[in-house]
C-alpha cells in the first residue's frame, strides 16, 4: 500500500492538472464565440462585396474573364489551415488527410504544386507525407489580428500569380457545432463570375439601380480582391472556431479521466489513513494488554 504522503502529492498535482484543463475549456468556450461572431459580423460585408459584383456584372451578356481565369492553369497553389498548438484531437490530421486525398485524385506534377501552411501543426504533417510545404504562416490568435494576416496570405497569392500560378485551392475546416467540424475544399482562383450573374440572385436591395462611374475592369478587380478577402477571412475564422471546438472536447474527455483518477487516489488515500488509524489502534490496544498483564 503506497504511503499518506506519496497519495496526498498525487492527489495534489491532479488537482492541479485538472485546473489548468478547466481553465483551458473555458478559453476555448470563449474563443469559439468570438470567431463565430466574427463569422457572423462578416456576412453583411460578404453580401455587399457580392452586391457589388451583382451591380459591375449586371449588364454584360457573360462575365468576363480575368487574367489568371483566361490562361490554362499549369501550377496549383494550395493553402491548408491547420493549428499552431496541440491538444486538439485529429483536428490537423482530418484537415491534411482531406488535402492529401485531394491531391492524390488530382496527381499535381511535384515541380508546379505550391504548399502554405497555416499553422506549423498542419505543416508538419504535409511534410511526413512527403510533400514540401513552401511556407509556414503562423495562425493569428485573435480576432482582431485576422486582417493582418489574410493580408500576408493575399500577398503571397499575388507572388504566386505573377509566377504564373493560375489555381488557388483552399482546405480549412468549417465549425458544425458542438465539437464537430467538417473538413471543406474553396476554390479561390479562378473565381467564378457566373455565380453573381445566376437567374436565381436575390433581387437588388432597392427600387434604385446601382451605377458606378470608374471604369468597369479596375472596379470588378478591385471588388474580386475584396471577395478574395472575405472568404480568407471566413476560412480563418471558421478553422479556429473548429481547432477550439475540438480542443474543448479534448478537454472535457481529459476532465472526466481526472476526475476519475482523483476518485481513485482519493479512496485509496482513506483506505491508507484507515489502516494507519487501525495499526496505531491495535499498537495501543496492545501495549494496555502488555500494561494489564504485568500488574
Amino acid at each position: 500500500m503506497e504511503s499518506l504522503e506519496r497519495l496526498q502529492g498525487q492527489r495534489e498535482t491532479l488537482d492541479e492538472l485538472r485546473t489548468i484543463v478547466k481553465t483551458m475549456k473555458s478559453l476555448s468556450t470563449a474563443s469559439i464565440r468570438q470567431y463565430e461572431q466574427a463569422v457572423v459580423a462578416l456576412a453583411d460585408y460578404d453580401r455587399t462585396v457580392e452586391l457589388g459584383l451583382q451591380a459591375v456584372l449586371r449588364d454584360l451578356p457573360s462575365p468576363p474573364e480575368l487574367d489568371h481565369a483566361a490562361r490554362q492553369p499549369a501550377s496549383l497553389g494550395v493553402i491548408v489551415f491547420g493549428s499552431d498548438h496541440g491538444l486538439c484531437g485529429r483536428f490537423n490530421e482530418d484537415i491534411t488527410d482531406f488535402c492529401l486525398a485531394w491531391l492524390a485524385e488530382r496527381a499535381p506534377p511535384p515541380a508546379s504544386l505550391r504548399l502554405l501552411a497555416v499553422g506549423a501543426r498542419a505543416a508538419d504533417n504535409l511534410a511526413r507525407a512527403g510533400r514540401e510545404v513552401d511556407r509556414v504562416v503562423p495562425l493569428p490568435g485573435s480576432v482582431g489580428r485576422i486582417s493582418t494576416m489574410v493580408q500576408d496570405l493575399l500577398a503571397r497569392i499575388d507572388a504566386w500569380q505573377q509566377a504564373g500560378i493560375t489555381h488557388v485551392e483552399l482546405f480549412h475546416h468549417r465549425h458544425a457545432g458542438g465539437s464537430r467540424y467538417q473538413p471543406v475544399a474553396l476554390t479561390l482562383l479562378p473565381v467564378d463570375l457566373r455565380r453573381f450573374l445566376r437567374r436565381d440572385a436575390p433581387p437588388w436591395p432597392s427600387r434604385r439601380l446601382p451605377s458606378f462611374r470608374m471604369s468597369r475592369e479596375a472596379l470588378l478587380r478591385r471588388l474580386v480582391g475584396q471577395y478574395l478577402f472575405v472568404s480568407l477571412f471566413r476560412a480563418c475564422a471558421e478553422s479556429q472556431a473548429s481547432e477550439h471546438a475540438s480542443r474543448r472536447a479534448a478537454m472535457q474527455a481529459a476532465q472526466r479521466n481526472l476526475d476519475e483518477r482523483i476518485e481513485d487516489v482519493t479512496q485509496g488515500f482513506r483506505r491508507a489513513r484507515q489502516a494507519v488509524i487501525t495499526a496505531e489502534l491495535l499498537d495501543v490496544v496492545a501495549g494496555f494488554e502488555v500494561v494489564a498483564g504485568e500488574r
